[in-house]
């Protein structure tokens, strides 16, 4: 798609007002259309962008701990044969995981093709499951990854 405008007429634009990254994003927007909506500087003149990445970086950080808890906690969590089993049952019968999965998973799970997934495990449950999701369209793994988060945490 070619570029309506030239740079220094978006930077001369009244849109952009004074501040400089306001002038980048409305660039950014011309030049990749349909990326994002640019919002004028009248809407965002007492936006601190610092400020805004560091309450986002705080929040991310803040979630890192419990998440290393968590994966700590299912790397030492040994479950049997038969509870695993029990747990792709369940996810395919009562969840309802693309059934087309469940060889995938069962074979991640029980033939797993990196040592570190051999024990046997909650952590290796769970990657049998995100290794059988690389096979989907990434909306449908991202989405199916979260549903299984949800349900290996309540096994």
């Amino acid at each position: 798609m070619p570029v309506k405008h030239s740079i220094a007429s978006i930077y001369q634009s009244s849109s952009c007002g004074a501040s400089r990254w306001s002038c980048e994003f409305a660039l950014l927007g011309h030049i990749v259309s349909g990326v994002f909506s640019p919002v004028l500087h009248k809407h965002t003149s007492r936006l601190d962008l610092v400020d805004l990445l560091s309450v986002g970086v705080d929040k991310m950080q803040r979630n890192f701990e419990p998440l290393k808890q968590q994966i700590n906690e299912w790397q030492t969590r040994e479950i049997s044969a038969d509870q695993a089993k029990l747990v792709i049952y369940r996810a395919f019968v009562e969840e309802r995981f693309p059934s087309k999965l469940l060889t995938p998973v069962h074979n991640h799970y029980f033939t797993p093709q990196y040592e570190e997934f051999k024990p046997r495990t909650m952590w290796s449950l769970s990657n049998a499951f995100t290794s059988a999701f690389k096979e989907l369209a990434p909306v449908r793994q991202f989405q199916l990854t979260a549903k299984i988060g949800k349900f290996l945490q309540s096994c």
